[in-house]
């Protein structure tokens, strides 16, 4: 929680800064960033933390742009529900936390988001897929799959071909799971296993997504 409220009000400071003018405002934006430096730190690494916590300013400061483009918005990646001609589900270990998850991946600039996904997967694991439709949108932060703010758009698709032959810098591992035989350790699957699975046995359910939190900075997590 507090990692997400750093990443907000250094949003807030970033797109102040694109969008201001006067020195004066600059200054101040720039101290909300020092703050949020501080909180961000702190949670990640405890109070002895906070001396290096310049670090996550300085890596603010470059995404600072003027107007439109210096707003501070979500990143935004794609996640793929794959699925094969036995109701399994695609999942990979990833090579960064150990985790299980969907394979997924950052959206390119040029691609479209289906595009993004037939791409990553075939990357990650050397399955061929065809996209089948929109089935999530999921807050990155809180899944937490992320450490900085991003929407992921999570598609279900069909295996369409190829093999597993896994990346071996995005996985150490990859494999094709029932819903009664998910791996450990698995990532947020008490949000996206049962939308999945749903979508395997053909029922077709609107586009899920986090629920509201009210308040939203206060809400759990």
């Amino acid at each position: 929680m507090l990692r997400r409220w750093a990443e907000s009000l250094a949003g807030v400071a970033r797109t102040g800064l694109g969008f201001t003018q006067s020195q004066y405002e600059r200054e101040r934006f720039e101290e909300v960033l020092k703050i949020a430096g501080d909180i961000k730190a702190a949670a990640e690494s405890g109070r002895d933390g906070v001396l290096d916590s310049e670090g996550h300013v300085i890596e603010w400061m470059k995404e600072v742009g003027q107007g439109v483009p210096g707003y501070a918005t979500p990143k935004v990646a794609v996640g793929a529900a794959v699925t094969n001609d036995r109701g399994e589900l695609l999942l990979i270990q990833r090579a960064d936390s150990g985790v299980w998850l969907y394979p997924t991946g950052w959206c390119d600039v040029g691609y479209s988001a289906p595009e993004v996904v037939v791409k990553e997967v075939l990357e990650e694991t050397g399955i061929e897929v065809e996209p089948v439709r929109l089935i999530g949108v999921l807050d990155g932060m809180r899944l937490g799959s992320s450490r900085i703010p991003l929407y992921s758009l999570l598609f279900f698709c069909r295996a369409t071909g190829g093999s597993l032959n896994i990346h071996p810098l995005e996985c150490t591992d990859a494999g094709w799971f029932t819903r009664d035989n998910l791996p450990t350790p698995t990532l947020g699957a008490e949000r996206w296993a049962g939308p999945i699975f749903a979508a395997i046995d053909g029922e077709h359910r609107d586009v899920f997504y986090d629920d509201l939190r009210r308040p939203v900075w206060r809400g759990e997590e």
